[in-house]
């Protein structure tokens, strides 16, 4: 629990942060391409440490790992904050600001930010099995709650100061990293040391960059169709909310329904991935925004599902010496396909408006067929 809730308060910060990066685009110079860089750098910093920080926890703790993680959320945190501020008041030239900010935002915020999904996925890795989904399930909606929360209230803090959320942030980080100093106790790595199963990681991997892949080539192009629907009055406020929808979907089925269900990994997948495939069917034939926004609340709910599947079948693929690795690169594998499907989606766009939503489904129907063979536990049944 402790890892859960430094989880939810870390995202929360960086959260805090989205509504000001349009506008500090005109506050310091930078133009729409450095913006796209120093989103893109934090993301490629997400999955290239995702699998150092997974095999690191394995190798000296969780609780180390965790101070670091918390630690590099700061420095990123603050060292934005006094980027920006320099920025303003022209210490910094624009080329030196947007320097100092892919730094500080985008390479060590990004490797900090990583380590606590990590941290709680590795954490959930090693309960029982019929607690593990259950376990999977509340880690994504910690981050998909932080996601629903932060940009509202950083918005609302915008509207008072454009600076109010960026020395909130790193002071909300700072009192995580204490929390995990205080409530975080050093514990006894697993001795078991199980050989992996090649197979079943390979299989489950394949399955789930086959889902998130799925959900980032239509992310992306959702708002598009949306606005396709729609008049231009409202267009903007309602492609927002099909964003929206899609991210309640996803808090409300990882943080309630899977808990409830109490399924297996196997029946998670199986069940999941043909309902997202359903989704992405009616998605594309859809003829108002009303029936887009349904079916795409159908997408987030398989998804909730397939994916907490994915991340519960992973870890039965390994012994306990080694669910900080495969918490890496589950981690990894999720970050991974939000780098590859926006660009992707633009392209399949240009050639036709529906296209990156048919590949999505190809993608879901795909995973299918992978969450079809049995699932072999190697975790033994007793609780970690």
């Amino acid at each position: 629990m402790p890892v859960l809730i430094a989880l939810l308060a870390m995202s929360t910060a960086q959260q805090l942060l989205v509504p000001t990066l349009a506008p500090l685009v005109g506050e310091l110079g930078l133009n729409v391409s450095q913006l796209g860089l120093m989103l893109t750098i934090s993301s490629v910093a997400v999955v290239l440490t995702s699998p150092f920080w997974g095999w690191l926890l394995d190798v000296i703790g969780l609780r180390s790992v965790l101070l670091a993680g918390a630690g590099l959320c700061v420095l990123g945190l603050a060292g934005f904050a006094a980027a920006v501020t320099f920025g303003q008041d022209e210490t910094l030239t624009s080329d030196q600001a947007f320097t100092f900010v892919l730094a500080f935002r985008s390479v060590l915020l990004g490797a900090g930010l990583a380590v606590l999904p990590i941290a709680a996925l590795a954490v959930a890795g090693v309960v029982r099995e019929e607690e593990r989904t259950k376990a999977f399930g509340l880690v994504g909606a910690a981050q998909g709650l932080a996601a629903l929360v932060g940009p509202p209230v950083g918005g609302v803090l915008t509207a008072v100061s454009l600076m109010l959320p960026l020395y909130l942030a790193p002071a909300l980080a700072l009192l995580v990293l204490v929390f995990v100093i205080v409530a975080v106790k050093p514990v006894e790595r697993p001795q078991e040391n199980m050989p992996p199963q090649p197979l079943e990681l390979l299989r489950a991997f394949a399955f789930g960059l086959l889902m998130w892949l799925s959900f980032g080539l239509s992310q992306v192009i959702i708002t598009l169709l949306a606005k396709d629907q729609l008049e231009v009055s409202t267009s903007s406020l309602a492609a927002s909310g099909m964003t929206a929808v899609a991210a309640l979907g996803l808090v409300v089925t990882q943080g309630a329904v899977v808990p409830l269900l109490k399924w297996p990994a196997a029946r998670l997948m199986r069940t999941g991935a043909p309902i997202a495939l359903a989704g992405y069917a009616v998605l594309a034939v859809a003829p108002s925004f009303w029936l887009m926004a349904t079916a795409y609340l159908v997408v987030a709910f398989g998804l909730g599902l397939a994916v907490t599947g994915f991340a519960a079948a992973a870890s039965l693929g390994v012994g306990p010496r080694h669910q900080g690795l495969v918490a890496g690169l589950v981690h990894a594998t999720y970050g991974l396909t939000f780098l590859a499907g926006p660009m992707l989606s633009s392209l399949l766009y240009d050639v036709e408006p529906v296209a990156p939503v048919i590949a999505a489904g190809v993608a879901a129907a795909l995973a299918c067929v992978l969450s079809l063979p049995q699932l072999t536990p190697r975790v033994p049944q007793s609780a970690a």
